[in-house]
C-alpha cells in the first residue's frame, strides 16, 4: 500500500506485512486523502483493513460477529470517503445488521432501520467493516462479557481494554482501524481511550444526535461520538456528524466554524485547573496522578494560568444520579415484547432488570433532582475557569476479571461504587453536560498507557480541540505503538 501505486495483485505473505505497517501508520484523515488524490484505491484500503483486523482480532478479541461483506453501503464523496470503520454491537443501529449488546440473551435481534448517527456515519463515507465488542448492556468498565470473553489490551495482553467501547480501543490501538464508534454514559469513550493509548472525546449533551429511537440518550448523560488515534480525527469527525437531530431533546450551540480549523488556532492564555483528587475519595495510582501534574506544568510553561482547584461536588448526588442512566439502559429490555432470559444474563444485568423494575415514578424525579445538583455545582466552577485537568483513570489499566459483572452478590449501587473506584473522574461530566476529552499523554515505567482528561465549559469543544492539539505537540505519542500492533503481527494467509 505504498503512496502513488494503484491497486496490485493479492501480495505474498512477507508483502502482506509490509502492507499492514504502511496502512496501520495512517490516521483516519491520512487515509481519506489518499484516497481523494487517487494514490490508493478504497477498495485496496479496504482489502488491506480486513486483513488487519483479522490479524488483530486474532490476538484481542475485539470483533462481536464475523466481518460484514459486503462492507455497508455508504457515500462514496464524503470527507472519510475509503476509510474502514466500526460500530458497537450496542449501537448505532444499521439497516439490517444484527446485534446482541454483548449478551447470550439476545440472539437473532436486526436492526430495522438506521439510527441519525449511523445515517451520518454512511454519508461521511466511513467504510462499516464490523461490530466490535462490548461488556453485557455496556455497563461495565470491562470489556468481558461472558458472550465474547475477554477483550485483550494490545499493550498487555492479561490486561483489560476498559468499557464499554473495548472492542473498539482494541482494535483503533492495534492499528486494525484508525477510527471506531464509541458513545459515552459514564466514561465508556474516555476510559478505553486511557487503558488503549488513544484519543476519546466526549462531546457536549445534544452535541450529535441521538435519535429517532430516543429523545434523550440515558436521560442525557450519553453522548456518541468515537474513538481516534489523533486530534484531527476526532475534530474533522465531530465536523462530520456534530448537529442534533430533527426532534432531538436537546442542542448544543452551534460551533463558530469548522472543528478541524480549530486546530491551528491559538486559544489564548487561559485559567487552567487541575486536580488530582477524586470526590468519591478512592485511591489514586501514583503514576496515574503524575499524568495531569505534568500536562499542567506544560500548559504554564506555553503561558496559561494553572491552578490547584476542582469543582464542590457532592459524591452521593454523582452516585444517585448515575441511577438514571441504570434506568435508561434497563428500559428497552423491561419494556420489549420478548423479555431476555434470566438465565443467560449475566448477574448484575438480572439485578439491573430487578431494581429498574422496581422504581417509582418519584425515585425517578429524586435522580433528576440529584443530577440537577451536579450540573449546577459543575457549572458554576466553569464560570471562573476554562479547563479542567485531570486523570481519566485512577489506575492503570486492570488485569482481567478486576471487574466481576457476573458476581452475583452486587447490587445496582455496588456495582456503581465498584466502577467508580476504578474510573472515579470521568462519570461527573456526563451528568453535567460539559466536553471532556481523554489524551495519552503518559507511559507507566511498564509502559501501559495512562490518560489525561481534559474538561472544558459547555459547548466549547472548539477550546477543548485548540488545547489538546497543543498538548499532542508539546507531548506526542504517534511513535508508540503496542506489542499487539497489525505492523508487526504476522497476517495469516
Amino acid at each position: 500500500m505504498t503512496q502513488g501505486r494503484r491497486p496490485r495483485t493479492p501480495l505474498a505473505t512477507e508483502g502482506a506485512a509490509v502492507e499492514l505497517r504502511e496502512y496501520a501508520q495512517y490516521d483516519a484523515v491520512g487515509l481519506s486523502d489518499l484516497v481523494r488524490s487517487n494514490e490508493i484505491a478504497a477498495a485496496e484500503i479496504e482489502t488491506v483493513a480486513r486483513r488487519a483486523l483479522e490479524v488483530a482480532d486474532a490476538e484481542l478479541n475485539g470483533l462481536a460477529s464475523p466481518l460484514l461483506s459486503p462492507a455497508l453501503n455508504r457515500a462514496e464523496d464524503g470527507p472519510f470517503a475509503g476509510v474502514p470503520f466500526l460500530i458497537k454491537d450496542s449501537g448505532p443501529m444499521a439497516e439490517g445488521v444484527p446485534f446482541s449488546i454483548g449478551s447470550r440473551s439476545l440472539e437473532g435481534l436486526v436492526a430495522g432501520h438506521d439510527t441519525e448517527l449511523m445515517r451520518r456515519f454512511r454519508a461521511a463515507g466511513l467504510v462499516t467493516l464490523g461490530l466490535t465488542t462490548v461488556p453485557e448492556m455496556a455497563i461495565s468498565f470491562a470489556t468481558e462479557s461472558v458472550k465474547h470473553g475477554p477483550t485483550r489490551n494490545p499493550w498487555a495482553v492479561q490486561r483489560g481494554v476498559g468499557g464499554s467501547s473495548g472492542g473498539a480501543a482494541a482494535l483503533v490501538a492495534a492499528g486494525a482501524v484508525p477510527i471506531a464508534h464509541a458513545n459515552d454514559g459514564a466514561g465508556s469513550v474516555r476510559i478505553p481511550a486511557a487503558c488503549c493509548g488513544l484519543v476519546g472525546l466526549k462531546p457536549s449533551r445534544g452535541r450529535t444526535p441521538c435519535g429517532p429511537d430516543a429523545g434523550e440518550a440515558l436521560f442525557g448523560v450519553a453522548c456518541e461520538f468515537a474513538l481516534t488515534r489523533t486530534v484531527r480525527d476526532a475534530a474533522h469527525l465531530l465536523d462530520a456528524i456534530e448537529g442534533a437531530g430533527v426532534g432531538d431533546k436537546y442542542t448544543a450551540p452551534p460551533p463558530l466554524g469548522p472543528y478541524a480549523a480549530e486546530l491551528g488556532r491559538e486559544p489564548g492564555r487561559l485559567k487552567v485547573a487541575v486536580t488530582t483528587r477524586p470526590w468519591s475519595g478512592a485511591a489514586i495510582d501514583h503514576e496515574v496522578a503524575a499524568a495531569p501534574a505534568a500536562a499542567g506544568r506544560v500548559l504554564e510553561d506555553m503561558g496559561h494560568v494553572v491552578t490547584d482547584a476542582s469543582p464542590a461536588v457532592d459524591w452521593d448526588d454523582v452516585l444517585h444520579g448515575s441511577l438514571g442512566a441504570i434506568v435508561a439502559t434497563a428500559a428497552p429490555f423491561l419494556l420489549a415484547p420478548r423479555s431476555p432470559d434470566p438465565r443467560k444474563l449475566e448477574a448484575v444485568s438480572r439485578r439491573v432488570l430487578e431494581e429498574a423494575a422496581g422504581l417509582s415514578a418519584l425515585d425517578l424525579v429524586a435522580v433528576f433532582d440529584a443530577q440537577n445538583r451536579v450540573t449546577r455545582s459543575v457549572g458554576a466552577f466553569f464560570s471562573g475557569y476554562d479547563l479542567l485537568v485531570t486523570p481519566t483513570l485512577g489506575q492503570l489499566p486492570a488485569p482481567h476479571g478486576t471487574l466481576q459483572y457476573d458476581d452475583p452478590d452486587h447490587t445496582v449501587r455496588s456495582w456503581l461504587e465498584c466502577l467508580f473506584d476504578y474510573g472515579p473522574f470521568t462519570v461527573v461530566f456526563n451528568i453535567s453536560g460539559q466536553p471532556a476529552l481523554s489524551l495519552p499523554l503518559a507511559q507507566s515505567e511498564s509502559g501501559l498507557p495512562i490518560g489525561v482528561q481534559l474538561v472544558a465549559r459547555y459547548g466549547r469543544e472548539d477550546l477543548l480541540l485548540q488545547v489538546a492539539r497543543q498538548l499532542e505537540q508539546a507531548m506526542p505519542w504517534r511513535r508508540r505503538t503496542p506489542g499487539a500492533w497489525v505492523g508487526a503481527l504476522t497476517p495469516r494467509l
